[in-house]
């Protein structure tokens, strides 16, 4: 066909919706998106186009996916399922950014599995799964594997920055089809840098917030960490500093183990991997590169690919470093969804 069919999509495990938008800015309907956490609904509905269900995944029934996809061209199940071993995911329990769930129970992989059992019961034609790395060696991912027998399907590990997200990151990308052969493919080198994702904010000290964008913020720095940042180098450690200045854990032999906190990014390469406590300049290498302060959560959202008025909460609520910083820690890149995004509906507009 000249025209592909419309592909028509329900994002489990949404968060703030990096997934959904870059679907959408690929051509693709979302009409779902579903996440236990009320905090995504603002997002959204606000940015998308998106309906938005606040569920928990693992109590979802298959019907709710069929009737969302129902009268679709042709359909796909997205999602980002965490993995309590691996993620930071803390939706609708923990709210300070940590693991529910210690290593190695079963729980840890349930909504991973259940992920599985309804791709199983809904039988979409398209899936894709993004996640982290360490999934791929573990036994949850093989039965997913086998339970997309029937699947023409492809996995990969992912640098972000390839696919032009200013940031170091490795994702797992599954994608499979029923239509025909498909591919993660082997992204170029098309780096996007600190610098050119928000060199052009306004600059700030620690502790200040933009008059124009409230997201714009700066947490506040201790007397001692100002110090710090101000002895940090782009891309150096705390070993710059001089020794008055390093912590007791760094004194100690063991503190050589830890050289990627209190650094700041430097501006022409890509930042560090995003995290839940990226507002935090003792958190990792999350100084700014010129300003002596850690980014601000604007500055982390854009380096998550989202654009810069993004709206992630309601204009009359308050701004809580530890609420967004979970929000936008936890979102699935904006750069790499539409990357995938755009593989799927290639994909569809040659077997369709």
């Amino acid at each position: 066909m000249t025209n592909a069919s419309t592909i028509s999509a329900v994002d489990l495990f949404c968060g703030v919706g990096g997934l959904t938008f870059g679907l959408e800015e690929a051509g693709i309907d979302v009409r779902l998106g579903v996440d236990i956490d009320s905090d995504c609904k603002h997002p959204i509905t606000r940015n998308t186009r998106a309906s938005f269900l606040a569920k928990d995944v693992s109590a979802l029934d298959a019907s709710t996916i069929t009737d969302a996809l129902s009268g679709s061209d042709v359909t796909l199940l997205a999602g980002c399922a965490p993995c309590q071993p691996f993620s930071t995911y803390s939706r609708g329990a923990k709210r300070d950014g940590g693991p529910r769930r210690g290593r190695g129970g079963a729980e840890d992989w349930r909504l991973v599995e259940k992920f599985a059992d309804l791709v199983e019961a809904v039988e979409p034609d398209l899936v894709t799964m993004e996640n982290v790395p360490p999934l791929a060696r573990q036994a949850v991912f093989e039965t997913l594997v086998r339970k997309l027998d029937g699947y023409f399907l492809d996995y990969q590990i992912v640098e972000c920055s390839s696919v032009g997200l200013p940031q170091k990151r490795k994702r797992l990308v599954l994608l499979a089809s029923k239509l025909g052969p498909i591919s993660v493919p082997q992204f170029g080198r098309a780096r996007a840098t600190v610098r050119s994702t928000i060199g052009a904010l306004p600059p700030l000290a620690a502790g200040e917030v933009d008059s124009e964008d409230r997201l714009h913020c700066a947490s506040r720095l201790s007397e001692v960490n100002l110090s710090r940042i101000k002895a940090s180098v782009p891309g150096g450690t705390w070993r710059d500093w001089p020794a008055g200045l390093r912590a007791a854990c760094h004194v100690r032999d063991t503190g050589a183990t830890f050289p990627s906190v209190y650094g700041r990014m430097e501006w022409d390469a890509p930042a560090p991997t995003i995290t839940t406590q990226c507002f935090g300049y003792g958190n990792g290498r999350f100084g700014h590169p010129t300003q002596d302060r850690a980014i601000s959560l604007r500055e982390a959202a854009m380096l998550q690919g989202f654009p810069r008025h993004y709206s992630f909460i309601p204009e009359t609520e308050p701004t809580s470093f530890a609420r967004l910083g979970r929000l936008i820690g936890n979102a699935v890149p904006v750069t790499l969804s539409r990357a995938i995004g755009d593989i799927l509906v290639d994909h569809v507009r040659m077997y369709r």
